[in-house]
């Protein structure tokens, strides 16, 4: 499978030629446990407004034909918003020293392909070629273990982000609004921060 994708990259106001696909990836992925995110294209749109905006952000994207069939994104953490800076500067950290990780993003039937690490790999090298940045860092949402739809079969990715050289920090977290799966209101989701020494 893996002779069929192709890669395409994208930096600050490019990311705005796949807006469209990028939406689409997003939806489908955090629709699914833990996220369970009822998205919309309008919504999407303007969240990427950030990445457009931000002069070092990066897109690494994967197709399959014409289908995004994945996706990961970075970006200065300065350039980020003010929610998801607010821990770091509660804590007492340069925030112009951490360069923030957004989604990654694949499609089931193209996981187990190596690609996750592709797009750490991708990532970290992008941070670590402007010379001024010392961690990396991205938040993952917390849902209980007795969440009702929960998957029986569902894994969390801690070994594999712990695998990577990344640390779960408890002291840092913030919340983020979205709404769940059939509703209609934004609801505050608790996110936690993991971080690593670039």
């Amino acid at each position: 499978m893996l002779t069929s994708l192709r890669f395409v990259t994208k930096r600050g106001p490019e990311l705005a030629e796949v807006f469209d696909d990028l939406a689409e990836l997003r939806i489908a992925v955090f629709r699914d446990f833990p996220y369970l995110y009822e998205g919309s294209v309008d919504y999407e749109k303007t969240y990427l407004q950030t990445y457009v905006r931000s002069g070092r952000s990066l897109l690494f994207a994967v197709y399959d034909g014409p289908k995004m069939v994945g996706a990961t994104t970075c970006l200065p953490l300065r350039d980020e918003m003010p929610e998801l800076q607010a821990p770091f500067l509660q804590q007492g950290y340069d925030v112009d020293s951490l360069f923030y990780f957004g989604e990654s993003l694949l499609l089931p039937a193209y996981r187990g392909l190596g690609l996750g690490h592709r797009f750490f790999d991708e990532r970290e090298a992008h941070a670590r070629q402007f010379g001024t940045y010392r961690m990396t860092c991205f938040c993952a949402v917390e849902r209980s273990e007795t969440h009702p739809d929960r998957p029986a079969d569902y894994r969390p990715n801690d070994a594999f982000w712990l695998k990577r050289g990344y640390r779960k920090e408890p002291s840092l977290q913030t919340t983020l609004d979205w709404p769940d799966i059939g509703e209609s209101e934004s609801t505050p989701k608790q996110m936690t921060f993991w971080l690593r020494e670039l």
